[in-house]
């Protein structure tokens, strides 16, 4: 079994997200199971149906989430420790062509959330800032084939 690096936050996110399933999405959906299954005849009973299918979800979410926390290390990125970019830094850079900057930090794909700056580290970007320093460019090889140069300013 492989070990899936997190930050703190989106080890975080994956506990709260399996407790909300299984203290009150779970039970909640038993509950419309039951309510359903009172009215009678299942074999067209398309609430009954709906409602199972809806705790297979549930269930199968469950279960891939119990898998990531069990695999889950908790890495916690220390700048002055680092003298690169590693998981868990965020990073300021520069788009060397347009100006533009930019802030990411790169977590692990169970974290992603690109409207706040989080990408994987397996991602493109990720795979290019990874152990650059401040002051080198990274080449991102663009899925349209195109490639973005971006300056490190600063990571922490």
């Amino acid at each position: 079994m492989e070990n899936i690096p997190v930050t703190q936050e989106t080890y975080n996110n994956l506990l709260e997200e399996l407790e909300n399933l299984k203290k009150v999405e779970r039970p909640h959906i038993i509950q419309e199971i039951a309510e359903a299954r009172a009215q009678g005849d299942l074999k067209e009973n398309a609430e009954y149906h709906a409602a199972k299918d809806r705790q297979g979800e549930i269930e199968s979410r469950i279960r891939y989430l119990e898998d990531r926390v069990a695999r889950s290390v908790v890495i916690e990125y220390d700048p002055s420790k680092s003298d690169s970019i590693k998981f868990g830094a965020t990073v300021d850079v520069k788009n060397v062509k347009t100006g533009k900057k930019s802030t990411y930090q790169l977590v692990s794909p169970e974290g992603v959330d690109p409207i706040n700056g989080k990408v994987s580290f397996k991602s493109p970007i990720g795979q290019a800032l990874l152990g650059k320093t401040r002051g080198q460019v990274a080449e991102v090889k663009l899925p349209n084939g195109n490639i973005n140069k971006l300056e490190v300013i600063d990571y922490r």
